[in-house]
Order: C-alpha cells, then sequence, then structure tokens
C-alpha cells in the first residue's frame, strides 16, 4: 500500500508514485490490473505509458457510475 500527499493532481505525480511503490515493495508489475477512476491524473498519456511501460493492464470506472470502487473493495474483502 503507498499514499503520498502532493501540492497538485497530476499524471505525472501518479505515474511516478506507482512506480516507486512498485520497486519498494518488490512487485513485479508485469499482468497487474489497476482499477482506478476516470480522473485526469489516472487517463492522462503519461499514466497510461507508464502503465504500458509496466505491462499493467488499466481498467476504469464506467463513466457516471459513482459505486464502481465500492463493489470492487468488496472482493478484494472477499479475496
Amino acid at each position: 500500500m503507498a499514499a503520498q500527499v502532493f501540492d497538485e493532481e497530476s499524471m505525472e505525480l501518479s505515474a511516478e508514485l506507482f512506480t516507486r511503490t512498485c520497486f519498494v515493495h518488490g512487485v513485479r508489475p508485469e499482468g497487474l490490473i489497476l482499477h482506478s477512476d476516470n480522473g485526469d491524473p489516472m487517463k492522462g498519456s503519461t499514466m497510461l505509458a507508464t502503465l504500458q511501460q509496466l505491462g499493467v493492464v488499466p481498467s476504469f470506472s464506467r463513466p457516471k457510475v459513482s459505486d464502481d470502487n465500492p463493489y470492487s473493495e468488496s472482493l478484494f474483502r472477499i479475496l
């Protein structure tokens, strides 16, 4: 798990945090699925390019549906 507070929200910072987290925790990112909202930082070209380079599959909430994340979080609890 990783979290960090920045002065601004950006795709560059999101990509940096994700990459650093994989490295620090020794996670091999190939084949991971990253589920996120439809926010600009997560759908930006820098973040998507970083995920592609790492072999991570991006997954996004359905547009205008606010309850996708609770369903995926519920799945994590079951697993």
